[in-house]
């Protein structure tokens, strides 16, 4: 099997956890899963292992014995939990810096460890929602979709990061009709799913209940679905939230569609909060991150789980390996 290039791993916020978890999550795939960190190893905990490189190819042969680092240099010091407006433009760049990789072909996939929005706002007047929005505007590309992943479930909101009131007004027949769209084709091009089945949930409780708690389902939600079902689609709904997600419930779909925010995340991270992965779809290059936050409340005390970014790591391989 020819090698896989490595995966660019951006390094967020350094005053967060990201530097301590990347080490981590290093000494458990080292030898399986070669990534590099774009970042200033000045931020790396003390005592690690680390060579500076020039090209991601080098990474390769170094991350057997040490973590590869692309270097991007910060101004000024960092305190662990205290993010800073001076550190944004750097931040920004580590991200900017994996895409350009992936895009030319330098890399297979990036990895984004979690940045804090309000220190890249106050110090680079950063203008996205988060990540998945940056991402997109990087590529060109005018909606993409947020994937949770883990092994026991896959998770799509339509709507994202706004308000639980906008949400009626947001989704669309169009909105919800790409939603499905870019989640089929990523499943099918990124994981390998010939025929993915899918599972969309109502809006309202009891998906609307006949009309009872909602007009959505019966307006336009089930009419929506049914004619994507006469283009092939394998999919179900809209299903009531809270029978989608039990165990035979997720035996019957290999994605779940939701309809915002907290109805697709709450059920992922109670079944699996330390293992979740955030993957965006629709991406001209394949992107992965760990489910969490900054978390700088116990930055620098050696506390972090790398689970969730060693998680978004393998998937990362794993989708490059489909791809």
């Amino acid at each position: 099997m020819t090698p896989l290039l490595p995966i660019a791993l951006s390094c967020g916020e350094p005053a967060g956890v990201g530097p301590e978890i990347t080490v981590k999550a290093w000494d458990v795939l080292r030898d399986t899963c070669p990534f590099f960190w774009i970042g200033d190893p000045r931020h790396l905990p003390q005592g690690t292992e680390f060579v500076e490189i020039s090209t991601p190819a080098e990474a390769l042969n170094i991350c057997a014995t040490a973590l590869p680092v692309l270097t991007q240099r910060f101004e000024g010091p960092v305190i662990a939990g205290q993010p800073r407006s001076q550190h944004a433009a750097a931040v920004i760049g580590s991200i900017e810096t994996a895409v350009n990789l992936v895009q030319d072909g330098q890399a297979s996939a990036i990895c984004t460890a979690p940045i804090h929005k309000k220190a890249l706002i106050d110090g680079a007047g950063f203008a996205y929602p988060g990540h998945t929005e940056f991402l997109a505007a990087l590529a060109g590309r005018n909606r993409v979709v947020m994937m949770l992943a883990s092994e026991q479930l896959r998770v799509v909101p339509a709507t994202i990061h706004i308000a639980l009131a906008e949400v009626p007004q947001q989704l669309t027949p169009a909105l919800l009709r790409e939603t499905i769209a870019i989640t089929v084709q990523g499943l099918q091009g990124q994981f390998g799913i010939a025929h993915p089945r899918i599972a969309v949930a109502g809006l309202n409780p009891h998906a609307g209940e006949g009309g009872a708690m909602g007009q959505e389902e019966l307006t336009w939600i089930t009419a929506l679905l049914r004619d994507l079902q006469s283009e092939q689609y394998d999919l179900t709904g809209p299903h009531p939230a809270d029978t989608l997600f039990h165990a035979a419930a997720r035996a019957r779909y290999d994605a779940a569609i939701c309809m915002y925010h907290d109805q697709a995340l709450i059920p992922i991270k109670t079944l699996d909060f330390d293992r979740g992965v955030n993957v965006t779809l629709g991406l001209p290059f394949i992107r992965t991150s760990p489910d969490h936050g900054t978390a700088c409340d116990i930055a620098g005390q050696g506390q972090a789980n790398p689970s969730s970014l060693i998680e978004a790591l393998k998937m990362a391989q794993t989708m490059a390996r489909t791809s």
